[in-house]
């Protein structure tokens, strides 16, 4: 009978595979949204139509403004290229007098003399610069398996939030604890994945589109990359965007752009670091809180595994390994 199990729940896991993505993402909008689903079904007596409103609210969320950046941004990647930075007058800044008393000490203390450092610059510059460039277009350009996959996400989120509750206490009874610990679990994965979506996923967009403004607003190329840098660069831990936001504000104060320069650091200071330190707590108060080193590696290993549905996925399941070890822990002890 475990062998016929077994052999079954792989048979059932190789027919669910090609749809396991957007089966993936029905799931975390249904968390998301289902307080909205909720309230909804005050009104709507029916759950059919209170999911099915539910679910057209959230495919216009996503539809709307996510295609129309999307959309920016496949003309921005369009008409960059390579050749179009210029690697060596930013690796010139190092011969800056504000910075060469510095960058001086450093190469004494490293060995390496002011030429290395501008050519190791002015390669991995490039070398960055090529793989971005290289890397997007073909993730953007699947649009018909993008459109699959949304159909397949919104079909499967109006079951989800209609029959979620019940599915969720049938596949509980499989889970092998207690029902303290069943609902204690249950409770951890919901705090994980809205402390996920709230605390890191519109902490970022909205980090994000801050920088996208803030760039096309003094004119500098590629707004809508450059917020897309901000954006997945707010997951770092220690320095997030300020990664991207403080050295372009170094370099136009070193170009000559004083008001540039003033205004993007005015705006990183006080608007993208203020997104971050402010509203990220406030969205995440009362839920379960992860070290930040812990979800920048299971974020970007998340990515790596999972694809776009890492950036829930790898808290999710780092998360839940946790506490299932804790819950253990806790089955220990009792029987001791």
């Amino acid at each position: 009978m475990l062998g016929l199990a077994l052999a079954l729940g792989y048979l059932s896991y190789l027919i669910l595979r090609p749809f396991l993505v957007p089966i993936a993402w029905a799931v975390v909008f249904s968390i998301v949204f289902f307080p909205v689903y909720s309230f909804i079904l005050k009104y709507v007596r029916w759950r059919s139509a209170a999911a099915g409103i539910t679910m057209v609210l959230v495919c216009g969320l996503i539809l709307g403004p996510f295609s129309y950046f999307a959309y920016l941004l496949t003309i921005e990647l369009s008409s960059v290229s390579p050749d179009t930075f210029d690697f060596k007058s930013i690796a010139g800044l190092l011969n800056h007098s504000l910075i060469t008393p510095i960058s001086g000490r450093l190469l004494s203390f490293f060995n390496i003399s002011q030429a290395q450092l501008q050519a190791s610059t002015v390669q991995a510059l490039a070398d960055t610069g090529k793989a971005l460039v290289g890397y997007l277009p073909g993730r953007l350009g699947d649009a018909a398996g993008a459109a699959l996959h949304f159909i397949l996400m919104a079909f499967a989120l109006f079951f989800f939030l209609r029959d979620g509750p019940q599915f969720l206490e049938r596949m509980s009874r499989y889970m092998p604890f207690s029902n303290v610990h069943r609902k204690r679990l249950t409770r951890q994965i919901k705090d994980i994945v809205i402390s996920t979506i709230y605390g890191g996923i519109i902490v970022a967009l909205v980090q994000g589109l801050i920088g996208s403004f803030t760039f096309g607003f003094l004119g500098l190329r590629s707004p809508i990359l450059w917020g897309l840098a901000i954006s997945m660069s707010s997951f770092l831990p220690l320095v997030g965007s300020a990664i991207i936001w403080v050295p372009t504000a170094l370099w136009l104060l070193l170009k000559g752009a004083v008001v540039s320069g003033l205004v993007m650091l005015f705006v990183g200071i006080f608007a993208i670091a203020v997104v971050d330190n402010v509203m990220r707590p406030i969205l995440i108060r009362g839920r379960l809180r992860m070290p930040l080193l812990v979800i920048f590696f299971s974020v970007f290993g998340g990515i790596q595994v999972f694809g776009l549905i890492g950036l829930v996925m790898g808290p999710l399941v780092l998360g839940v390994f946790v506490s299932v070890v804790d819950i253990f822990k806790d089955v220990e002890r009792e029987y001791e």
